[in-house]
């Protein structure tokens, strides 16, 4: 053997011994991106109970049929273990589980139709090989029959789940507001809240492109308003700059506005893992959303209020219960302390029509949850122990409508009605939406 011979085997020796390695090193890294996208869609959320091992479901969801409860998703037997990756698919993004059924549609694969091929590798990766396996039998739905038969939801799919059809972002369109459409309305899945719904349960716009329901926010469910995160002023996002918007979903706080209730696990679990450039996208795309509202402008600030109390003048209806309970945070003033207790005058999601969260977090209270880069937990006590229902709507109305805020009144009736609804499914640190988003 000549000294080629001997080269050209070392040589071929060397490939064949590396070839492991760098397939180790190509699945550490789809695995890793699996990872990522998995934060992105906050699969944790709903696939986690409380108290419960991360992704092995069992987490109850209420519907206006009865209770869903998720999946486990880990890679045992009890879950997706004996999944192919076509199974994988077809529950993501086709709502069809591995029995052939349809999925409820809490399970939100409407939105993730439009995640592409690529990144359905990279989570299929991430959850056969990046999650630990646990041994937890899927929950039976708390649904009654006849309504707990799945064949309708066929039906339900075919008429309004979209094909599949990876995201396709417009020809000469901006890659960053493009980016941000694809984790918007898709893994991200904002519109599952944020979007409206026909009485037929389905969101009534998938994309900004269907109509302006995309994300012009919900009726209440379990006690919160996903609001509006269209470019209104009054109720959207149209007073809130990119650079404000990147903070909050970074830290859950900005300089006015503190995350509360669902949208803290939504920060907790997910956007703060995200890069500062997927979130300058998202926040560069919801920007593009034109107002519903065409004729809004921006808040005004209006000093009678803050003039009268600074003067002792408590005479305005639930004024005297605003400086028992709320102003030593939120100051008689409404403007709150930076990034710490927020802002209520101006502030968006009090002025929505409907003023569920408002009441339920008075009621309840919250916690402002500690982030990577906003270590620090505030938290607001509740008042259902010590207010009635007429102080509570009083104490409501009077923030609504002080300090240029534009908000609909409640009655008594209104806080009774919550109350009893949270005692129903609602613990103090339990919440759901945001001061802001």
């Amino acid at each position: 053997m000549n000294v080629i011979q001997i080269a050209a085997l070392t040589l071929l020796a060397s490939l064949l011994t590396s070839l492991p390695a760098r397939a180790a090193e190509s699945d550490d890294a789809l695995i890793e991106q699996g990872r990522y996208l998995a934060r992105a869609g906050d699969c944790v959320a709903c696939h986690t109970a409380k108290g419960g091992a991360p992704f092995a479901g069992g987490l109850g969801m209420e519907t206006p049929i009865g209770t869903v409860y998720s999946t486990n998703i880990t890679p045992h037997s009890d879950g997706i273990g004996n999944y192919s990756f076509e199974d994988f698919d077809k529950a993501v993004r086709h709502g069809i589980g591995k029995s052939g059924s349809s999925l409820y549609p809490a399970m939100p694969y409407p939105s993730y139709a439009r995640v592409s091929d690529a990144d359905m590798r990279a989570l299929y990766a991430y959850f056969m090989k990046g999650v630990a396996p646990v041994a937890e039998p899927n929950k039976p739905t708390d649904i009654p029959w006849p309504l707990s038969m799945r064949w309708p939801l066929a039906i339900w799919r075919g008429l309004f789940a979209p094909p599949v059809s990876a995201y396709q972002a417009p020809p000469g369109s901006d890659p960053v507001i493009s980016r941000g459409a694809y984790l918007v309305e898709g893994l991200g899945h904002c519109g599952a809240c944020h979007t409206p719904r026909a009485i037929t349960m389905q969101e009534k716009a998938l994309s900004a492109a269907d109509n302006a329901d995309f994300l012009a926010g919900s009726a209440p469910l379990e006690g919160w308003i996903a609001k509006s995160l269209r470019g209104d002023h009054k109720d959207g996002l149209g007073s809130w700059s990119e650079e404000q918007l990147v903070q909050f979903l970074k830290t859950g706080r900005s300089d006015r506005s503190a995350v509360f209730g669902g949208m803290s696990d939504v920060v907790e679990h997910s956007m703060q893992y995200m890069t500062h450039e997927d979130l300058t996208a998202i926040a560069r795309y919801l920007k593009t959303l034109p107002a519903v509202d065409r004729a809004d402008k921006p808040h005004q600030y209006d000093a009678r209020v803050s003039d009268a109390l600074w003067k002792g003048d408590d005479s305005k209806v639930g004024a005297g219960v605003y400086i028992d309970n709320c102003a030593a945070c939120h100051r008689t003033d409404g403007q709150g302390y930076t990034r710490v207790f927020p802002a209520l005058a101006g502030n968006p999601v009090l002025q929505t029509e409907d003023a569920s969260s408002l009441i339920h977090i008075v009621l309840a209270g919250g916690t402002l949850p500690a982030t990577h880069t906003a270590p620090s937990t505030f938290t607001m006590p509740g008042f259902a122990w010590r207010l009635s229902d007429q102080e509570v709507a009083d104490v409501v109305n009077f923030i609504r409508t002080s300090w240029g805020n534009r908000g609909s009144t409640v009655s008594a009736d209104d806080v009774k009605q919550m109350r009893g609804d949270d005692m129903k499914h609602t613990s103090g640190d339990d919440l759901g939406q945001s001061t802001s988003h």
